[in-house]
């Protein structure tokens, strides 16, 4: 990374928290397939619909998600695909560490 701001760091650093959370990882990975509303999300990922609406909320608020109404169902998809392929980046590296680890222990 090249010389960044503070201020630029901090938000760095929010947006990473913002994908610090299991059940938002959960939630990123079904929007990569597609949009859903909250009831869809909250049904897939076996959680309630109040708390995917929470962390719905945090995941809009930092500008990985947007919302979209059809009617009267709100519709939740991911703002910049790039955020889906930091995810699955992350996974295959973790997958990588795991499978290491594994045969250090055979």
């Amino acid at each position: 990374m090249e010389k960044m701001s503070p201020h630029a760091l901090e938000q760095i650093a929010a947006y990473f928290k913002a994908l610090s959370d299991p059940t938002r990882l959960q939630i990123l990975r079904l929007l990569g397939e597609g949009q859903y509303n909250v009831g869809e999300i909250a049904q897939r990922c076996n959680f309630s619909s109040a708390n995917i609406s929470r962390h719905l909320s945090i995941l809009n608020r930092h500008g990985l998600i947007t919302r979209q109404s059809q009617g009267t169902h709100v519709f939740y998809q991911l703002t910049d695909e790039s955020t889906y392929a930091l995810c699955e980046m992350v996974c295959q590296i973790i997958e990588r560490q795991i499978s290491v680890q594994k045969q250090a222990f055979a």
